[in-house]
């Protein structure tokens, strides 16, 4: 990137304070920022470090215009306007495969897209179809009768299986398998028998999957994950899971089967739930949460069985004194 301040704040729709004219190649942390970075500041711990970074320019907003030293994109949310540039940064920098390779291996039945990339070694079986502009990278496996929107883009190694259906403007980082088969038997002679998982998975629009999650097909009907609902790596999704809109959702949870998760909920690292309960909108299970019953909306919630998060830290609170009150039982009982 090499772009003036002034271009800079045009693209994200800051003003600036100073010289516009100063050139920017690069973004960085306040404390890591060097001649030509631009840093940025948000979180109030690092409010001292305005006036000694050696950043040519930073993001702020109004309250510090008056401690910068240096030329400054002022707007009214500093990390957003981060995010922007470095969008803006990745698409300048990343180049992403182009084109069919002649190694990969494509059915005459699957229904390709315009400006589609299929990479080495990559397979789109019978009746499969991939949107326009949507890249595939090497290695990945798209199944039977399987759906790939536009704007797609898939990493490495990700397993796409039959009849799930992913939205516009997706992406899903290696080592992800969408469609495998939901965890479900029944005892049977002694023996466990396995129960047929013929549901589907549907992905929306503008999901974001990371490295490593399961995402389990439903018995029946389908596993949902809603639109612009983010989900880290190694997370596990199990069948008929329903995840509303824009949810985040931290690495290594696990949700169990059939739970109805709702907008704009958050969970934390960890956090794991039984099946069949419901998380209102907006809930917040917080990390390492287990989670036995259903959650309002609007509830955070924490600790193991989850309570509601003011309960929870009392009780931790009262645990961390047990070692004082039982030795005071001990003289009690002496006395």
């Amino acid at each position: 990137m090499k772009r003036t301040l002034k271009e800079i704040a045009d693209a994200v729709k800051g003003s600036v304070s100073g010289n516009g004219d100063v050139v920017i190649t690069n973004v960085a942390g306040i404390n890591e920022a060097k001649e030509g970075d631009i840093t940025f500041v948000s979180n109030p711990k690092y409010v001292n470090f305005i006036e000694t970074t050696k950043a040519s320019a930073i993001i702020i907003n109004e309250n510090f215009r008056d401690r910068v030293k240096i030329p400054a994109l002022v707007c009214s949310d500093p990390y957003l306007a981060y995010a922007k540039i470095l969008s803006i940064m990745a698409e300048e920098k990343q180049k992403h495969p182009s084109g069919i390779s002649k190694n990969s291996a494509i059915s005459k039945t699957a229904n390709i897209g315009s400006n589609v990339s299929v990479s080495d070694f990559s397979v789109i079986d019978e009746n499969a179809s991939v949107g326009d502009n949507t890249v595939i990278y090497p290695n990945c496996y798209v199944g039977k009768n399987a759906k790939i929107g536009l704007n797609c883009l898939i990493y490495p190694n990700v397993t796409i299986r039959e009849n799930v259906s992913v939205g516009n403007n997706v992406i899903i980082h290696s080592g992800t398998v969408i469609g495998s088969d939901g965890f479900g038997y029944v005892p049977e002679g002694g023996k466990l028998r396995k129960i047929p998982q013929i549901g589907i998975v549907e992905i929306c629009d503008d999901v974001e999957i990371g490295a490593n999650v399961a995402i389990d097909r439903a018995t029946t009907g389908k596993t949902v994950i809603g639109k612009g609902t983010k989900i880290d790596n190694l997370v596990q999704i199990a069948h008929n899971v329903q995840i509303g809109e824009n949810s985040v959702i931290c690495g290594q949870a696990g949700i169990s089967g059939s739970t109805k998760i709702g907008n704009w909920v958050t969970i934390a690292g960890q956090a794991g739930t039984v099946g069949h309960i419901t998380i209102g909108d907006g809930a917040v299970l917080a990390a390492r949460a287990g989670v036995i019953g259903d959650v309002a909306p609007k509830e955070t919630v924490s600790g193991y069985p989850a309570r509601p998060h003011r309960q929870a830290m009392k009780i931790s609170a009262l645990i961390n004194k047990l070692p004082e009150l039982f030795e005071e039982i001990k003289k009690l009982k002496k006395g």
